[in-house]
């Protein structure tokens, strides 16, 4: 297994996979870790392009990163397991929820959408990425994943989610910039059937209310909550948002 990975927590507690957003490691978790560990078997891993997880030859796609988790679980002979994901590690979670549900309790998929921004908008973002590096996407990146009070109350975390970005491999970040101008679930949502939790910030300019809306409207077995929060959530409202998973999965 070439996937970064990380199993924190008791060996016979029911195993969290956590996916993490673009342009992030699992430190995202930490506002949830200390409090999760204690009732889960929690694993944390680097999407293709981030920390040590390695890029392939071949382009990524949303089926290769939904695939990494699978091989991941086979790996560790985890034959079931809770899941949560942010953003690209959520779209992950609704590829997992429509070809691999069988490998799933439950599902939390966050600041998500079943088709996240316009192909051309990524396309270009991979381009200038490409070319320039991360620096300027990490100095604009604050204004899209938090909102103006959380910058203004808490600028230290904010500073490490920049500087975090900043230090990625660029080719890794657009490489998933790639993936994500392809990837587009909304066709699949009316198959999706494993229960689910679908939580949404209230002032998430990239993925929004309504996209949240929308997934819960167009599968089985979900329901939605909306945070006073930008696109990372779990950051913004920690304690909320860890309450809220911890209920939904063990209710």
């Amino acid at each position: 297994m070439d996937l970064d990975y990380r199993l924190d927590g008791p060996d016979n507690a029911p195993v969290l996979v956590l996916s993490n957003s673009l342009g992030t490691l699992w430190t995202l978790w930490d506002p949830q870790f200390s409090e999760w560990v204690k009732t889960f078997r929690v694993l944390r891993y680097h999407t293709r392009g981030h920390g040590s997880s390695p890029l392939t030859d071949a382009p990524l796609t949303l089926a290769q990163l939904g695939q990494d988790v699978v091989a991941l679980l086979d790996h560790l002979n985890i034959a079931r397991a809770h899941f949560c994901g942010i953003s690209l590690g959520g779209l992950t979670g609704l590829w997992l929820n429509r070809y691999a549900a069988s490998r799933f309790d439950r599902i939390v998929v966050a600041n998500t959408a079943a088709r996240i921004g316009q192909r051309d908008a990524w396309q270009t973002r991979a381009l200038q990425v490409r070319k320039a590096g991360l620096s300027a996407i990490a100095a604009s990146a604050a204004s899209r994943w938090f909102t103006d009070a959380f910058i203004d109350r808490r600028p230290g975390i904010v500073e490490q989610f920049e500087d975090t970005l900043a230090q990625l491999q660029a080719e890794g970040y657009a490489a998933c910039c790639d993936a994500l101008a392809l990837a587009d679930l909304r066709s699949e949502l009316e198959s999706m059937s494993r229960a689910m939790l679908v939580i949404a910030g209230e002032q998430d300019p990239v993925t929004t209310v309504d996209d949240a809306q929308r997934i819960v409207h167009q599968t089985t077995n979900s329901e939605l909550l909306t945070l006073p929060a930008s696109h990372l959530s779990n950051v913004e409202c920690g304690p909320e948002f860890t309450h809220a998973v911890s209920h939904f999965l063990t209710r």
